[in-house]
């Protein structure tokens, strides 16, 4: 065992002792190599040191060369750039001397108009003088100033020139009128001759006939329960008096007396008189209104050859069949007035769609006049533009009576139809009061006129007499009154037709023989 241990102790050292021989000897090469690598580094350091130096050297060569070589140009540069500035100073002297010569020809210029404009200044002043001595000198000779002189020869121009004038109105409104008037007859009168309408003439109350006097006491009812139920339900009064057989329906809606008449009608057939029954047939009788206001309206397009319109403006076209203007069925109005514009057009060369599509929505506003405020010509375009009417026959419903200015062939072609269709004889009743009222404003607007001595409106309104005073008004004078009388007529007064303003100058003179 004690060998054993020894044995051990004896290797560990010797394993010590080789280990620090080990070290030792590495620590010896260890220190060789790096000596060996400090003696290289050195060398390379030596050799790069050298090698930086040359470049260095061969750098600053080379720039030199380079900053020599650019000096060259700079200098060659620099000696164009003064060659060129000197070339542009010789310019800008020999411009410079030019301008100089230009301005001292100027000024002697200036100096010659000077002298010129002063020359022209005396004349003007003898001229000046010549003239004023002149003047002085015609006025001592006729014995007139100035101002009397330029009266005189004004006046003179004046009344020739109102005699040119007139004489040319004349010439020109004849041969105006003439041709205008004889055009305007065969148009018209063309369209008139191939569309002739009857008139229907309605009032604003309606007679019932009834089978016997004993229809009356059934229609009044009980305690006049059957008359209250029949006029609340309607609208129109119904006036029971001591017509023989017979009662009277009133109203100013037509659409709600046609109702009432068809309804009461009904009534009478059935016999069974009494509030319920009332209300039954009124509804029947509205029913019935409604389907031939449809069919009314649907037999006015097809009468006239227009389609594609709204089925709500066809209805309204409809209820122009119960409307009635001077006593003129409104619905055969505005189909007569549709068929005249289209011919009329055609003769005239406008557009016939147009014409004949104004001409039967003309008077569409009177379809509504009485539910809703306004003039008809505004509820009119009112519809009309609701239901996409195009510009043309919207423009030709708002300028048919005026309102607005014309602006299309169209709209005067409806305008002229509608007067034609209202003027015709018989076609409207006129109340006596409105009548007796023109014929007194056109007097009035006659007798506004300086120089009018007495005026008289006859046929009917349809020519005005006129006579002036001869002392006032000279008979080249004469056709312009006549001609401001009529403008004033037109600008101020509604009427169907034309109005014949004639102007009557007399001068007698009288002397008796003794």
């Amino acid at each position: 065992m004690g060998d054993y241990l020894t044995t051990i102790l004896a290797a560990l050292v010797t394993f010590v002792i080789g280990c620090v021989i080990g070290v030792f000897y590495r620590k010896n090469i260890a220190e060789k190599k790096i000596g060996t690598a400090e003696e290289l580094a050195n060398q390379i350091l030596d050799e790069a040191n050298r090698t930086a130096e040359n470049s260095k050297k061969e750098a600053i060569l080379e720039a030199k060369d380079e900053i020599h070589k650019l000096r060259i140009e700079q200098e060659k540069e620099s000696k164009e750039r003064r060659s060129e500035i000197q070339r542009l100073e010789k310019r800008v002297i020999q411009k410079e001397e030019s301008i100089d010569k230009k301005s001292e020809a100027l000024d002697k210029k200036d100096e010659k108009l000077e002298k010129g404009l002063k020359k022209l200044a005396d004349k003007e002043k003898e001229y000046e003088a010549l003239f004023q001595k002149q003047a002085e000198e015609l006025e001592r000779i006729a014995e007139l100033s100035k101002d009397e002189a330029k009266e005189i020869i004004l006046n003179d121009v004046r009344k020739d020139t109102i005699h040119e004038s007139a004489m040319i109105i004349k010439e020109v409104e004849a041969k105006t009128k003439e041709e205008s008037e004889k055009k305007a007859r065969e148009i018209i009168s063309t369209a008139i001759q191939r569309y002739a309408a009857d008139h229907v003439a309605e009032s604003t109350v309606t007679v019932i006939s009834l089978p016997n006097e004993e229809m009356k006491g059934r229609i009044i009812g009980r305690e006049g329960r059957n008359i209250r139920a029949f006029e609340t339900l309607t609208g129109i009064d119904l006036i029971i008096d001591d017509t023989p057989e017979a009662v009277v329906l009133s109203g100013f809606d037509p659409i709600r007396r046609e109702v009432a008449r068809l309804a009461l009608e009904k009534l009478i057939v059935d016999g069974r008189i009494h509030p319920s029954r009332i209300e039954e047939m009124i509804k029947k009788a509205e029913s019935e209104v409604e389907a031939t206001i449809k069919e009314a309206g649907e037999d006015a397009c097809d009468e006239t050859g227009i389609f594609g319109i709204h089925p709500e403006l066809v209805k309204l076209l409809g209820r122009l069949k119960y409307r009635t203007s001077y006593g003129q069925n409104v619905l055969k109005h505005t189909i007569e007035v549709s068929i005249l514009s289209g011919m009329i057009a055609a003769d005239l060369g406008a557009d016939v769609k147009v014409a004949k599509r104004g001409g039967l929505l003309h008077d569409l506003g009177k379809a509504i006049d009485h539910e809703m405020e306004g003039p008809h010509v505004e509820l009119g375009v009112m519809m009309a533009k609701k239901y996409k009417e195009s510009k043309e026959v919207i423009h030709c419903i708002e300028a048919h009576h005026g309102d607005v200015e014309t602006e299309t062939i169209e709209a005067l072609i409806v305008q002229a139809a509608d007067a034609i269709s209202a003027a015709r004889p018989g076609a409207r009743r006129e109340s006596l009061e409105n009548y007796i009222r023109r014929l007194q404003n056109l007097e009035e607007i006659a007798n506004s006129f300086e120089g009018i001595e007495k005026s008289f409106a006859i046929q009917a309104g349809r020519e005005l007499r006129i006579m002036v005073k001869p002392e006032d008004v000279s008979e080249d004078q004469m056709v312009l009154t006549a001609r401001d009388i009529a403008k004033r007529i037109e600008e101020e007064l509604e009427y169907p037709g034309n109005i014949k303003v004639n102007v009557i100058r007399e001068t007698r003179a009288i002397d008796y023989a003794k």
